[in-house]
């Protein structure tokens, strides 16, 4: 126990030598700042569709496919990432990912047609998912315990915040009658700026001397925890986009407006995400997640049975469900499975883009099938819409009550195991 109290103390004082001249604070800023250019070609690239396609004569089906796009790059991106962390460096993975943002805007604004907008939107998702490759094992290698958790969760928060930004300044510009090109050069502007905050700073090394062994990288993703948390964070990710992705369809004739809902959601999201720390402390990661199941399934639920004023406090308990659920699953990786490094990261978020992806056509067929099942019963207009969306929601109602059963075996299972807590890791530097 002393010789391995030893050992901990030396690796940490090794640690802290290697980062004792890094600027936490600009690199966090600057994460930020790169996680809402994110949020911004997602919220206002979402925002101008309409114009583009009337513009270039798309259809909806074009349109979707340039969507793709986005989602195709980032798991991409962030699993390639991932595995050159260590090599290749989270600065020159930024430096990609500023040059894949600025070719991506720019190509976005100065489009011919299609196929540009095709190429610009990978460009773009690569962009995004090299910030996460980049960002999530930094701020991880920046802090450790509860702080690390923290600060995870108020970086992410910039992802529901930075939507909401941008969501509300697509809606003003484009009331004002500012074109899409115009909007989109709006996008630079967190661009230059995590240019500028990243640029000539030292970056972090990693904390764990194993960790940046690819060979223990993949060994470490072969436990039982790496490989729960793995199948639960597609299910996670499902939960928190699908209803989002769908709100415009699904609440359409609820009685509420849809973009408002939207706007709710990811603003309490951005704000819980923000106060994580003394959550994540009193609760633990486990019993955070085991919580957030249990609202999100609540929320759900009450959407698929209520309409009008009541389906904005629907909103608010799903919001409280899902606005954990990304950073504590990034950060159960980091802190259950140190030796995964950015690669587990990586790859745990990657998997829950791609279920994103995966299960979008199978909600579409559920409204679809929902749709035709209720006009067979003589549903018309908003009443047709209504029952539609209701059906569809309680499909949707698998995901979380799935995840309330695998997060309550998840609660009893890590409760029960030995593992250094972060006082004992104190006590053992002190």
């Amino acid at each position: 126990m002393v010789s391995a109290a030893f050992e901990l103390k030396t690796k940490f004082k090794t640690y802290n030598q290697m980062n004792e001249n890094i600027n936490k604070s600009a690199l966090f800023n600057g994460s930020c700042f790169a996680l809402i250019t994110t949020a911004f070609t997602f919220s206002i690239r979402a925002g101008i569709l309409p114009q583009l396609g009337e513009q270039f004569g798309l259809s909806a089906e074009q349109l979707g496919f340039i969507n793709s796009m986005w989602f195709l790059g980032f798991p991409i991106a962030m699993i390639i990432g991932g595995l050159v962390y260590h090599t290749f460096g989270p600065k020159r993975i930024m430096l990609v990912a500023l040059v894949c943002h600025t070719l991506g805007i720019l190509l976005t604004i100065f489009a011919g047609g299609y196929s540009t907008l095709l190429i610009s939107t990978l460009f773009i998702g690569i962009g995004n998912g090299c910030t996460e490759a980049a960002c999530n094992p930094m701020i991880a290698d920046m802090y450790s315990g509860v702080k690390m958790q923290k600060m995870l969760s108020r970086f992410h928060m910039w992802f529901p915040g930075g939507i909401l930004i941008g969501s509300l300044i697509s809606l003003a510009m484009t009331k004002l009658g500012f074109g899409w090109q115009a909007q989109m050069w709006v996008t630079l502007i967190p661009t230059v700026i995590y240019a500028v905050l990243f640029f000539g700073k030292t970056f972090p090394k990693s904390q764990i001397e194993e960790a940046t062994s690819l060979a223990n990288n993949f060994k470490a993703m072969l436990s039982p925890v790496f490989i729960f948390l793995f199948f639960a964070m597609a299910l996670t990710a499902i939960s928190e986009f699908g209803p989002n992705q769908w709100v415009s369809i699904i609440l359409v004739a609820s009685g509420a407006e849809p973009l408002l809902i939207l706007a709710l959601t990811f603003g309490i999201a951005a704000i819980g995400r923000y106060f994580a720390g003394p959550i994540v402390a009193a609760l633990g990661q486990t019993g955070v997640l085991l919580g957030g199941a249990i609202l999100t399934a609540i929320g759900i639920y009450l959407f698929s049975t209520v309409t009008g004023p009541a389906v904005y406090f629907a909103a608010i308990i799903f919001a409280l469900g899902i606005c954990y659920f990304w950073p504590v699953m990034i950060g159960s990786v980091a802190h259950r499975v140190p030796k995964s490094s950015a690669l587990g990261m990586s790859v745990v978020g990657g998997v829950g883009m791609f279920s994103t992806a995966i299960f979008q056509p199978i909600i579409g067929g559920w409204i679809d099938s929902a749709r035709v099942a209720n006009s067979s019963k003589g549903l018309t207009a908003d009443a047709l819409e209504l029952a539609t969306g209701q059906d569809t929601l309680m499909k949707m109602l698998t995901f979380p009550i799935i995840l309330i059963v695998l997060f309550t075996i998840f609660f009893f299972w890590q409760k029960s195991s030995k593992r250094i807590t972060e006082s004992e890791m104190t006590m053992a530097v002190h």
